[in-house]
Formats: structure tokens, C-alpha cells, sequence
């Protein structure tokens, strides 16, 4: 393993740098809007465009992959994603940054499925689980740490736009020069959201609901925090410590998940997530330990629904269709994520900041009503469900292969394994035919 890890050293430090990079961005951009005394809901509009490209970059990010190869397309998007970062402080024009937004948001995608599928390369069953979970280490670390970056120079400036984009070009050395072989990108086949709806509809709500609330909170949470007057140093607090607490609560609320049924986990978490919520809107600046601990709270286990909503969905689909679930998923979480800016923005501007934690409390309020009315009755029992793995939508786009619950893994292993196999019995055939010759 330890081999594994070094010889994935240099790609690792690339995506460090890159996540790292697009999250100060994404934190930078709504602070920076907010300065600009931009109403909220002109800033969810802009931010808004972030996933509505991301979408698209799920979607079609990977033909451009096929087409001209990994190492290519690498520096193609980096060299996009710098070129339009260092356009941001140009001119701070709501439909320029609109566009610029939706452009970042697919050349990040790409730039995600680049990198995530040459990580999942080196995987093979011995490893992948281990693989897998340190990919969702390095994830929330190198995003906790792009929050911290915001405290590095005044947002008002360009030097904080060049930070970024220093970070992304950065990112594009150690991938390059490594000598690995490039991986090979597969389409897998695809499930409509209505028939994965009919299937699990908690699991494709929850996805939807999880991006609407993810969402709203990267985006509209440098906002927020801006608002009720929290200075750089407690904002880059503010929202390094709500990433920390989602990747502090992901084992914990995993145990549950494996010795509990998942749809009353699911059910629980929406409404501790909730009063989290509420309790935050009601603190807002009063007292700042006790807002990070109660946004903590919030952020952690909201992130969490995500991955409670795959492992729902996969514990009702047959093996081949694994897979295309979770690429399905992906797109309700999507959707979500581009919905979720606009909402909390409307909300923000009719009762301000605290609108932000409002409204995701009533977002909340309909997935436990929904829960509650929907039948439950399709769900397996605790011994029947799979083994559940925490994971982040950013993962679903390039680690499929990397993913435990895949079965198409373990088929590739399995026929690989039977090919060595057989060379090796061929040699050995071959061998003992050279003796009796001899």
C-alpha cells in the first residue's frame, strides 16, 4: 500500500492544489460579490452558473478526454480555468462572471474526471477501499484548507485571483510529469431519473436535497458570514470548520448507516440537520463558538445525506446497475446544486442573512415530510443492506472504478487474474514440453 500511495504521490499533490485552488475560489468569489454590495440574490444567480456548467461537464467533459487523451485535455482545462480566473477582477460585471462561472464549472469537471480516473488506475481489490477513503481524506482537507487561504490578502484586491490561479497552474506540473500510462474512460449506460425515481425515490430526493444544500451553503456562505459582520480571519474559520466537521462525522454517522436501517438514518439526519439550522439562524453573529459548532453540526451531517442516499439507492438495485445509479444520482445532486444558490438568495434577500439557514432548515422540513409520507416498505432489512461507503458527489464523477460497491471492478480483477493465470499455466505447459523433448 505504502508503494501504491508513493507512486500516486505526485498526482495526489496535484489534485491537493487544484481542490484547494477552485474551493478559496468559490469562497472568494462570494465574498467579493458581497463587497460589491450585489443583492443575494444576483450573487445566487452568478454562483448558480458554477453547477449548471459542472452538469454539463459530467455530461460532455469526457469526449473531449477520449478524443485528444488525458494529459491534453489536463492542460487544455487548467489553462481555461487560469485564463478565466485572472479575468474575474477585470470587470466585475454580474453576466460576465455569470459566464465565467459556467465555464469554470466544466472545465472543473473535467479537470476532476482527468484526475480521479488516473487515481482509480493504480486501484485494484486489495486496495481500493483503502484508496477510496483516502481520496475523501484529501477532499475535504485540501477544501478546508482553501478556506483558510481567504485571510492571505484583502478580496478586494486582484492579488487573491492570483493566489488562485497560481494554485491551478501549479497543479498542472506533477501530473504532467509523471510517467504513468494514461487510463481509459468507459461510458457506462445510463438510468433516466424517472426510473431511478420509481426505484428509490428517498435515494433520488436526498441526492437533489443534499446538492441544494450544499450548495447554498459554498456559495452563499461567504455571504452570509460577510453580512453579520465577521472579518476574514473568523469567515475563513467559519467555513474551514464546517468542511472539517462533514469529514469528522462521515465514520461515525457510516457505523450507523451499517447497524441501523438507512432510512430512518436518512430520516434522523434531515432532522437534526434541520434544528442545527434553525439554531444557527437564531445565533448568527451573537456568539461565534457557538455558531461554528451549530454550522458544523449542520454542514456535517447534510453532507452526509448524500452518501446515505447512494447507499439507499444501491441497497435496491441489481449489481449490473450500480453503477448507472450512481451516475444518475450525480445528476439529481446536480440539479440540486444549481437550484439550492437561488433559493437561499431569495430567502436572504426577504429576511436577511439568517435567510440562509431558513430556508435549508425548510428545505429539510419537505425531505422529512416526504419521508415520512412515502411508503418504506420497498427498503431491505439492516442484515440485507450493503456495505456502506462514504463518498462525495466530486468522487462519483472519475472513481466509479474505484468505488467498492462496483462490481464491474471485481469483474475486471476477477478476468485479469484468470488471464495471468492462464499465461502462467501456458508457461508452465510450455516447459514441461521442452523437458521431455529434451
Amino acid at each position: 500500500m505504502q508503494k501504491t500511495i508513493t507512486s500516486l504521490s505526485s498526482l495526489i499533490m496535484s489534485i491537493i492544489l487544484l481542490i484547494m485552488g477552485n474551493a478559496f475560489l468559490m469562497t472568494l468569489l462570494g465574498l467579493r460579490l458581497s463587497i460589491e454590495e450585489f443583492s443575494a440574490t444576483v450573487i445566487g444567480w452568478i454562483l448558480a452558473f458554477y453547477s449548471i456548467g459542472f452538469v454539463a461537464g459530467t455530461l460532455y467533459a469526457g469526449r473531449i478526454i477520449e478524443k485528444v487523451g488525458h494529459i491534453r485535455a489536463f492542460a487544455v482545462f487548467a489553462a481555461v480555468l487560469s485564463a478565466s480566473i485572472l479575468v474575474y477582477p477585470m470587470a466585475v460585471e454580474a453576466s460576465l462572471w455569470g459566464f465565467l462561472r459556467a465555464l469554470g464549472g466544466f472545465v472543473m469537471a473535467g479537470l476532476m474526471i482527468v484526475m480521479e480516473s488516473w487515481f482509480s488506475s493504480k486501484a485494484d481489490n486489495r486496495n481500493r477501499a483503502s484508496l477510496f477513503a483516502i481520496y475523501q481524506v484529501i477532499f475535504f482537507l485540501s477544501t478546508a484548507g482553501g478556506q483558510v487561504l481567504i485571510r492571505v490578502a484583502d478580496p478586494a484586491g486582484f492579488i487573491p485571483f492570483s493566489l488562485a490561479t497560481i494554485l491551478v497552474v501549479l497543479a498542472l506540473t506533477p501530473l504532467s510529469m509523471t510517467r504513468r500510462e494514461s487510463p481509459v474512460i468507459t461510458r457506462g449506460d445510463r438510468l433516466s431519473l424517472i426510473r431511478l425515481y420509481r426505484k428509490s425515490p428517498a435515494g433520488t430526493l436526498g441526492a437533489l436535497i443534499a446538492g441544494l444544500l450544499i450548495s447554498a451553503f459554498y456559495a452563499m456562505g461567504p455571504v452570509y458570514a460577510d453580512r453579520i459582520g465577521l472579518d476574514l480571519g473568523q469567515l475563513s474559520n467559519f467555513m474551514a470548520s464546517a468542511i472539517v466537521a462533514a469529514m469528522l462525522l462521515a465514520w461515525p454517522i457510516g457505523r450507523l448507516c451499517d447497524h441501523f436501517d438507512r432510512y430512518r438514518v436518512m430520516l434522523v439526519a434531515a432532522a437534526v440537520a434541520a434544528l442545527c439550522s434553525l439554531v444557527a439562524a437564531v445565533i448568527g453573529s451573537l456568539n461565534m463558538i457557538a455558531l461554528v459548532l451549530f454550522v458544523g453540526l449542520y454542514m456535517g451531517i447534510s453532507a452526509a445525506i448524500y452518501p446515505i442516499a447512494v447507499a439507499i439507492t444501491n441497497d435496491l438495485m441489481e449489481p449490473h446497475q450500480v453503477t448507472s445509479a450512481s451516475t444518475t444520482l450525480l445528476l439529481s445532486y446536480g440539479l440540486g446544486s444549481i437550484i439550492g444558490p437561488l433559493i437561499s438568495a431569495l430567502f436572504m434577500d426577504f429576511l436577511g442573512p439568517r435567510g440562509l439557514f431558513i430556508s435549508n432548515a425548510l428545505i429539510l422540513g419537505g425531505l422529512i415530510a416526504f419521508m415520512l409520507v412515502t411508503s418504506r416498505r420497498r427498503h431491505p432489512s439492516v442484515t440485507q443492506q450493503e456495505q456502506y461507503y462514504t463518498t462525495t458527489p466530486e468522487a462519483a464523477l472519475g472513481l466509479s472504478e474505484l468505488d467498492p460497491r462496483n462490481p464491474q471492478f471485481e469483474e475486471q480483477e476477477t478476468a485479469s487474474s484468470d488471464e495471468e493465470s492462464g499465461t502462467v499455466e501456458e508457461q508452465k505447459s510450455d516447459e514441461r514440453g521442452n523437458e521431455k523433448e529434451q
